[in-house]
């Protein structure tokens, strides 16, 4: 027979949730925003990118 799962979070899991959202709150204060995850000269994918990676993509790669 098995006990009936419980798909609650533990206190446990709540503690280390809690602790880890304080541990980066931390992080966040002492560094920042070291690097934003898109620059606003981070290259933009067009089609015409899409086209030429296809055109040129190594016949091992399947496709």
């Amino acid at each position: 027979m098995t006990a009936p799962r419980d798909d609650t979070p533990s206190d446990d899991t709540e503690a280390a949730r809690a602790r880890e959202a304080a541990r980066r709150r931390r992080l966040a204060e002492v560094f920042g925003d070291v690097l934003p995850d898109d620059t606003s000269d981070s290259p933009r994918p067009t089609a015409r990118d899409e086209d030429w990676y296809r055109e040129n993509r190594p016949p091992h790669h399947g496709g």
